[in-house]
């Protein structure tokens, strides 16, 4: 989610050693794991039950899983922290508060011993239990500090709904009180329809002077938020947004290119990137590659088109992998390491997590550093990849 660091080589702490051996023990088994860890809590502590979904098929493992990440990364503190506060705010929303915590720590350490249980010591234990209440103080007090400014979420009218293919719609919204965000950020939303099940979404358009939101929404297979969203969704109706997150955004106090790469609805907050450098207005190279399996996915090109126009220093080429076209052909990586170098560019990169993965190994192996590919969200959400 952000620009990745540079892995530090020092040894591991000992608490991290533990975790690590801990993680490796579970990894087999953590569909059981994380079966265990939310029947502990429930059956613990059945008043959290109501703040999950109620479906917990859609909930799924997110909430064990950054815990996990997180326990996995506690000798990377900076990037730990930016992490965890951001998951502190966002977890606002939900209605966390923190006496929720210990009860979250206990069925953690519940559901650890007992499916890593031959490694399980006094000495791991209690390097859980450190590394947890590092975790749970740095969300409280994130939460705590961003409780002052800023409401748990936003209330947000739906004043446009624009289909441009048979799956993807452009969602305009105004939110109820401003909404400060940066373009390249994310957020998550909750419709009316499915309640306590959010979803995250970048923004399309950098901020505007009318307050107005816009999003790239793609209806996809039992995907129950964009479902809602794409087929339900009309001018009217109210939504709730989470808090914006995320950092994959433009530093303007330098001049070096951007390579923005945008697959699918990927191409968002690409788009909303764009528009930033020309809010800025300082002229600087920006290269666009909006890929897409056939030529009709290619929804958002004449916008982009029209800002290329405009603007002499923006070039945007389409890349399409399965169907002859005017456009380059081929996997999205691939066509963009061909038009390369890329020695004075940062990459900026959005899509399909497989897309987003093969991408970085092909700029890397073109010689472009690690640490100045930005992307957001992988399979996790906007969770992991902060800490890669």
């Amino acid at each position: 989610m952000s620009r990745s660091p540079i892995m530090d080589a020092k040894p591991p702490s000992p608490d991290a050693f533990l975790i690590r051996r801990t993680l490796q023990e579970i990894a087999p088994v953590a569909d059981k794991a994380t079966s265990y860890f939310y029947a502990l809590l429930f059956v613990r502590h059945p008043e959290l039950r109501e703040m999950f979904p109620p479906a917990m098929d859609a909930q799924r493992d997110r909430l064990l899983k950054a815990l996990l990440t997180a326990a996995e990364r506690m000798d990377a503190p900076l990037a730990l922290t930016a992490y965890l506060s951001a998951l502190g705010r966002g977890h606002r929303k939900y209605g966390t508060r923190p006496e929720h915590y210990p009860a979250v720590g206990e069925a953690l350490i519940g559901a650890l011993s007992r499916y890593a249980a031959p490694l399980w010591t006094p000495q791991t234990e209690a390097a859980w239990v450190r590394t947890y209440t590092v975790i749970s103080q740095i969300m409280i007090d994130a939460a705590a500090a961003d409780e002052r400014t800023a409401p748990p979420w936003w209330q947000a009218e739906i004043v446009g709904v624009e289909r441009r293919t048979s799956n993807v719609a452009v969602i305009t919204l105004r939110p109820d009180q401003p909404y400060p965000f940066l373009a390249g950020q994310y957020t998550t939303v909750e419709t009316p329809w499915w309640p306590r099940v959010w979803r995250h979404y970048s923004f399309a358009a950098a901020p505007r002077d009318d307050g107005l939101l816009v999003f790239h929404i793609r209806a996809i297979p039992a995907g129950w938020v964009s479902n809602a969203l794409v087929n339900r969704a009309a001018p009217g109706h109210v939504i709730r947004l989470g808090p914006p997150a995320g950092s994959m955004t433009v530093d303007h106090d330098t001049d070096d290119g951007l390579l923005c790469l945008g697959g699918g609805t990927g191409i968002a907050p690409i788009k909303a990137l764009v528009e930033d450098v020309v809010r800025h207005g300082r002229s600087r190279d920006v290269e666009v590659f909006y890929g897409a399996r056939h030529q009709c996915d290619l929804y958002d090109l004449d916008t982009l088109t029209e800002l290329q126009r405009e603007n002499s220093w923006l070039s945007v080429r389409t890349v399409v992998s399965d169907t002859p076209s005017d456009a380059l052909t081929g996997p999205l990586p691939d066509a963009v390491a061909h038009c390369g170098p890329w020695e004075k560019y940062d990459a900026y990169l959005s899509g399909p997590p497989g897309m987003v993965r093969s991408s970085v190994d092909t700029l890397v192996r073109s010689g472009m550093p690690a640490h100045r590919i930005r992307h957001d969200d992988l399979e996790q959400g906007p969770l992991v990849t902060a800490l890669d």
